[in-house]
C-alpha cells in the first residue's frame, strides 16, 4: 500500500497533473475556523439502504432507533442531506472520491447489466443502459488515503461493494479490512455462517450488525492512543431482509396496536410501491443495526475517546420502498432506492463533533461533500487547485460565514430494479429540474413548497426549466458522462403485456405475501434464518 501511495503522490507531483480532479493535500493547514485540538480522529457510520423516514428522530412512529437519535440530538445535523446516487456503489464511490457520480465514472451498482445485456432482465425498456466503471480509478487519492498520508491508522468494516480482487479497500487506504469485498449483499443471511472470505465464522447465530460492531469496537480499544480513520459500513439494512423471532413478534404486535391496513401498496410510474411502515422484520433489522451503533458509540465513550472522535452517520441511498423487499415507505417523499425523486436520495446526514454545539442546518449537502469537509475539520486542506465537487461545509458548521449557492447534479444512465428511470437530476436552491432520457422531456420541482413532488411546474416555468436543462447539460458534456441508448429491439406489445402482469398480479401477491408477514403464525424457517443457533 505504501508503494501504491507513493506511486500515486509521485505521479500527481512530476507531472503536476490533478489526476480526475483530485489535487495533493497540504499537509497540517490549519484554518481560522478549526478547533484547536489536533489530529481528531473520525468514526464514519454508513448504513445501507436506509431511508430518510427510518428513524425516529426523522419522523418514523414504528420503527425504533434511541441510539441513533441520541447521536442526532448531539450533532450538527443537515436537514437537506443527500446521497450521491440513489443506489450504492455510485454513492459510495462519491463519498471516498469526493466527486458526483458523472466524474468519476461508477453510475450503477457494480455488477448491473448494461447495453444489450440488459435485455435478459426482460422488461422490455425502451433503451438500453449505458456502460460504467467497475471500480474506482487505482491512481486517484482516496478519503482513507489522505488521512494515511497525513499519519492516521484507517479501519474498515461492512460492506464494500467497489470492486472485486485488487480493488478492496485494501487496495485504496484502508489498513485493516473486515467483511469488505466485492457483495453488494450478506451473502447466506444475517447470521453466522456468513459466506464471506473477508469475514470469518466465529459464532454460530450471531447477526453481522453485531459482529461488525464488535470488530470496530475492538479496533477503537486497541487503537485509542493514536489518530484513526474507521469507516463502520453496514450491510443492513439491504435485503435479504432478516431478524430474530422476538423482534419479529414485537413489532407485529406493534403493527397490531397501531392498526393493520388493509393495503400498503400503490402503483408508482413502473411497479408498486410501499406507503406504510409495517414491515416487523425490516423493524427488527434497523433495531438490530441501532444498538450495534450504541455499542459503538458506548466504546468511544468507555475508552475516553468521545471528546476527541468525529461520528459521521448516513446512508447511500434512499429506502427500499419498491422492487426488491419492498421494506419500507418513504412518504411523505416520494419514490425510494432506484428512484429520482426525494425518496431515492434524501438521507439522514450527521455529524457529531465534540465542543461543538448541536444544530440544525438547512443547506443542501451531498456524499461528496465529507471527503473536504473531514480533513477540514481534522486540520488536513486541500489544495487550491483541487477540483472536487464536494464543497468543504466547516463554515457552516462553526457559523463563521455563509456558503455560495450551487449547482448539485445526479447522473443515472440506467434502470433501477426498483422502478426508477434512466435520468438525471440538478437542483438549484428549492428548484429540482429531472431530465428524462427515455421521453427527453423535464419535471421541475419547487421543493420548499412541494417536497413530495407531486407538482411538476415544468409548463409553468419555462425559462427556469430551460436554464436548469442547460446548466446540467453542460455539466455532463465537460465530465464526458455516458448516456443510454435507445434500443433498436423495444416491442411496445411486448411492454404492455410486462405492464399488466405488474398492476394484476404483482400488487395482489405483495399484499397477500405483507398479510402473512403480520399473522399471529408466521414462521420464515424452523431456526429464523439461523439466528436460534447462537449459544
Amino acid at each position: 500500500m505504501q508503494e501504491h501511495l507513493q506511486k500515486s503522490l509521485g505521479s500527481i507531483l512530476n507531472n503536476k497533473i490533478c489526476l480526475l480532479g483530485l489535487s495533493l493535500f497540504v499537509f497540517a493547514c490549519q484554518t481560522k475556523t478549526q478547533p484547536e485540538t489536533p489530529k481528531l480522529n473520525v468514526l464514519f457510520i454508513l448504513v445501507d439502504d436506509l431511508g430518510y423516514h427510518d428513524l425516529s428522530c426523522t419522523g418514523s412512529v414504528f420503527y425504533e432507533t434511541p441510539h441513533i437519535d441520541q447521536l442526532a440530538n448531539q450533532s450538527i445535523v443537515f436537514s437537506q442531506g443527500y446521497a450521491s446516487s440513489r443506489v450504492c456503489s455510485p454513492s459510495r464511490a462519491s463519498i471516498m472520491l469526493g466527486q458526483h457520480t458523472a466524474r468519476h465514472g461508477i453510475t450503477d451498482w457494480i455488477g448491473a447489466k448494461t447495453g444489450e445485456d440488459w435485455r435478459s432482465a426482460k422488461r422490455h425498456d425502451k433503451m438500453l443502459p449505458s456502460d460504467y466503471l467497475r471500480h474506482m480509478n487505482p491512481d486517484a487519492l482516496t478519503l482513507p488515503e489522505a488521512f494515511k498520508m497525513n499519519g492516521y491508522t484507517t479501519f474498515f468494516a461492512g460492506k464494500w461493494h467497489l470492486g472485486g480482487d485488487g480493488n478492496y479497500p485494501e487496495n485504496h487506504g484502508f489498513d485493516i479490512n473486515i467483511g469488505g469485498w466485492e457483495s453488494g449483499s450478506p451473502k447466506g443471511g444475517y447470521f453466522d455462517p456468513y459466506k464471506n472470505p473477508k469475514l470469518s465464522n466465529k459464532k454460530p447465530g450471531q447477526h453481522i450488525s453485531e459482529r461488525l460492531a464488535e470488530e470496530t469496537t475492538q479496533f477503537l480499544k486497541q487503537h485509542k492512543d493514536n489518530p484513526f480513520f474507521a469507516m463502520l459500513s453496514f450491510y443492513a439494512v439491504h435485503g435479504p431482509i432478516q431478524a430474530r423471532e422476538h423482534q419479529w413478534e414485537k413489532y407485529r404486535n406493534k403493527a397490531d396496536s397501531i392498526g393493520i391496513v388493509e393495503s400498503a401498496y400503490t402503483m408508482e410510474s413502473k411497479l408498486p410501491i410501499r406507503q406504510v411502515q409495517d414491515n416487523p422484520i425490516y423493524a427488527g433489522l434497523v433495531n438490530t443495526m441501532d444498538k450495534a451503533v450504541g455499542q459503538v458509540l458506548s466504546t468511544l465513550k468507555e475508552v475516553g475517546l468521545s471528546e476527541n472522535t468525529i461520528v459521521v452517520f448516513t446512508s447511500d441511498n434512499g429506502g427500499v420502498a419498491s422492487g426488491d423487499n419492498y421494506s419500507t415507505s418513504n412518504l411523505p417523499l416520494r419514490g425510494g432506492k432506484g428512484y429520482q425523486w426525494e425518496g431515492g436520495i434524501r438521507e439522514p446526514y450527521f455529524i457529531y463533533i465534540p465542543g461543538s454545539n448541536p444544530k440544525t442546518i438547512d443547506y443542501p449537502v451531498t456524499g461528496a461533500d465529507f471527503y473536504p469537509t473531514l480533513l477540514s475539520l481534522t486540520g488536513h486542506g486541500l489544495n487550491t487547485e483541487a477540483q472536487l465537487d464536494g464543497m468543504d461545509l466547516t463554515p457552516l458548521i462553526y457559523s463563521t460565514s455563509e456558503l455560495p449557492d450551487r449547482y448539485l447534479y445526479w447522473h443515472y444512465p440506467h434502470y433501477g430494479n426498483q422502478g426508477g428511470d434512466p435520468s438525471s437530476i440538478i437542483r438549484d436552491g428549492d428548484w429540482k429540474l429531472i431530465h428524462y432520457y427515455e421521453t427527453n422531456t423535464q419535471e421541475l420541482y419547487n421543493l420548499k413548497t412541494d417536497p413530495s413532488e407531486r407538482l411538476d411546474l415544468a409548463q409553468q416555468k419555462p425559462q427556469i426549466k430551460q436554464k436548469l436543462y442547460d446548466e446540467l447539460m453542460g455539466y455532463l458534456k465537460d465530465v464526458n458522462a455516458k448516456f443510454p441508448s435507445p434500443d433498436n429491439e423495444f416491442d411496445p406489445r411486448k411492454r404492455e403485456k410486462y405492464d399488466d402482469k405488474i398492476r394484476n398480479k404483482k400488487l395482489k401477491q405483495l399484499e397477500k405475501k405483507r398479510m402473512e408477514l403480520l399473522s399471529n403464525d408466521f414462521e420464515p424457517n424452523k431456526d429464523w434464518w439461523g439466528s436460534k443457533t447462537v449459544d
